[in-house]
Order: structure tokens, then C-alpha cells, then sequence
């Protein structure tokens, strides 16, 4: 290939890129606004060019070839690197404006951001917010979105990943469910009594403790309602059903209200899926000034409520 041939084959990489990222031609093509066979003819006249197979074709699904994977990650680049381009005009601008659009996971998004959201508005009136709610893993360059919230462990390699805060797990119940009940001083008098649990993966039921001084502990706990959802568990909790584990941010309300309060608050509950809440973002050095002031507005509204409400001690 030439020098200056790749100029005639550009369009045939954003073509490849996210026909390897959607993994169907027909998916594309969609995105692209072109019939499937001319995306095939596309990605046909990249291979012929580049001098390799980049993908393997099957009746079932589409592969990257070892070349394919390499050209995946050059071409990811390459238009990373022209979306950049298109926005550093609003590098100079006189403030951000434009659209700027967030996904978050469902509770996450109702019971925190959305407060937030509502003040960045009132002082950015140039910007307006896409508020996506899914309980998914959404990636932001295949699905058009500018920020992501994905509370994990582990942030994916690929993207810019900002910690927002430290997602907490704890254990509530009522008053009047714990009035009714056995004492609960250490997590092994959890076996008397009726736990509210995920009940996504086998071990969910297996609950860890940890405590400064103390030996870990380790409880299978059992219960008459289980839920893959914490607001479920929170309301199951609040109609005296037993004793949920839910995030922090789900029980605050309940919490302060005293509609519940914390059990075993002098453990650390280790719960799979404690961790971060993280704002993810391509790594595009030419970002938005509508995403900067966003993202700094959300790091600074959720690092200071988290120092000035620290989750609250209570009795067990």
C-alpha cells in the first residue's frame, strides 16, 4: 500500500470497526445507513488492500483473524482520534453547551445521580442531560453514549475510568422485625433468622464478614424472599420480611427515617459485588467541555456527600 493510500480506504475502516464491534454486517449496515452486501464489499476491498483475511466468516457469527484483532485496535484509534477532532471547535467556545448523554444502572441512577443531575442543570443552562437507565453493561463508543457509570471492582481496559465513590453493602432490618427476633451481637446468629438475599449465583447466600480484631466469618444465611434487585430486598426488609443486604445508597433514606436501621454495623460486609462507582469515558485527550464539567461536577457532589454522610452506626 502507498503511501497516501490509506486516504482511499477510510471509509472501509469505520465500515470494519463496527461491523467487528456489532458483529453482524446487517447490524452495521443499520448504523452505517448502507445495505449489508455493500458493507461486505467494504470490508472485502480492506482485505484486498491491508493483504489479509481480517474476518472469518461463518453461517453463525463473524471472527477476528490474529491481523483482524490488530487492524480492530489501529481502526478504534483512528476514529477515536477523528471524533476528537470533530469536537475541539467547542475547545473554544465561550462554555460548554450541547447534549451530553449518561448511562447509569438503575438504582444507581434514581437514588444518586439523579439529584446531582438536577443541580449541574441549574448551573450549566447551556448543557442538557440523556439520563440512560439500564442495568447493563453499555459500551459507550458502539452505542453513541459519552459517559458511563458502572459500579465494579474492575474497571474495563479500553476507557478512561474516574472513581466517583465507594459503593458499601450493608445488612437492615425494622425496629419491629428485629424486636420480634433473636439478638443479633455476631453474623453466626444469622442463622436464626430470615435473610434477604441476590440469589444470582450460587454463592450468594454465602455471606462474608470481616471485623478489626476479630477472625473472618463466613454465614449461609436463608430467607422466604429472594431478589436480584436491592430495592426489592429494601422493600421485602421494610415489610418486616427479614434482614437485606443492600448498597448504602439504597438503605440512606430508609436509614435516616428510621424506617431501618443497621445490623451487625461493627463488621465489614464483604458482599460479591461491593467495589467503586466509576464514570467511564473513552480516552480521548480532546474531550467535550460539556463532558469535563459534567464529570468534574459529579467527582465533586459525590466525593463531598460521601465525607459528610458516612454510612450511620446503629443498634444491633
Amino acid at each position: 500500500m502507498g503511501t497516501n493510500s490509506f486516504l482511499n480506504v477510510l471509509p472501509e475502516m469505520v465500515t470494519f470497526l463496527r461491523v467487528a464491534e456489532l458483529g453482524s454486517f446487517s447490524a452495521a449496515a443499520d448504523l452505517l445507513g448502507m445495505t449489508p452486501s455493500a458493507a461486505s464489499r467494504q470490508v472485502k476491498r480492506l482485505e484486498k488492500e491491508i493483504g489479509v483475511q481480517l474476518l472469518q466468516r461463518t453461517t453463525r457469527q463473524l471472527r477476528l483473524t490474529e491481523p483482524g484483532a490488530e487492524a480492530f485496535a489501529r481502526c478504534r484509534e483512528l476514529v477515536l482520534a477523528a471524533q476528537g477532532t470533530m469536537e475541539i471547535g467547542q475547545q473554544f467556545a465561550a462554555g460548554p453547551s450541547g447534549l451530553v448523554r449518561i448511562s447509569a444502572p438503575k438504582a444507581f441512577a434514581r437514588r444518586v445521580l439523579h439529584r446531582h443531575i438536577l443541580d449541574f442543570l441549574r448551573r450549566y443552562p447551556e448543557v442538557d442531560v440523556q439520563l440512560i437507565v439500564a442495568d447493563r453493561d453499555i459500551d459507550p463508543i458502539r452505542e453513541g453514549v459519552d459517559l458511563v457509570v458502572r459500579l465494579t471492582t474492575e474497571p474495563p481496559e479500553g476507557l478512561v475510568a474516574r472513581q466517583l465513590m465507594t459503593v458499601e453493602h450493608i445488612l437492615c432490618a425494622t425496629p419491629a422485625y428485629l424486636a420480634r427476633h433473636a439478638a443479633i451481637g455476631h453474623p453466626g446468629d444469622l442463622l436464626a433468622h430470615s435473610c434477604l438475599s441476590l440469589g444470582e449465583h450460587e454463592r450468594d447466600n454465602h455471606w462474608r464478614f470481616r471485623k478489626k480484631g476479630e477472625e473472618a466469618a463466613e454465614v449461609v444465611v436463608r430467607g422466604r424472599y429472594i431478589s436480584n434487585h436491592s430495592e426489592v430486598r429494601l422493600e421485602g426488609a421494610l415489610a418486616d420480611l427479614g434482614i437485606a443486604c443492600v448498597p448504602a445508597f439504597i438503605a440512606r433514606d430508609a436509614l435516616d427515617a428510621g424506617s431501618v436501621v443497621r445490623v451487625l454495623a461493627d463488621w465489614e460486609f464483604q458482599g460479591n459485588y461491593h467495589g467503586h462507582a466509576y464514570i467511564l469515558y473513552p480516552p480521548n485527550r480532546f474531550a467535550a467541555p460539556k463532558c469535563k464539567v459534567l464529570i468534574e461536577h459529579l467527582l465533586d457532589a459525590l466525593s463531598a456527600s460521601s465525607a459528610e454522610r458516612a454510612p450511620p452506626r446503629a443498634r444491633n
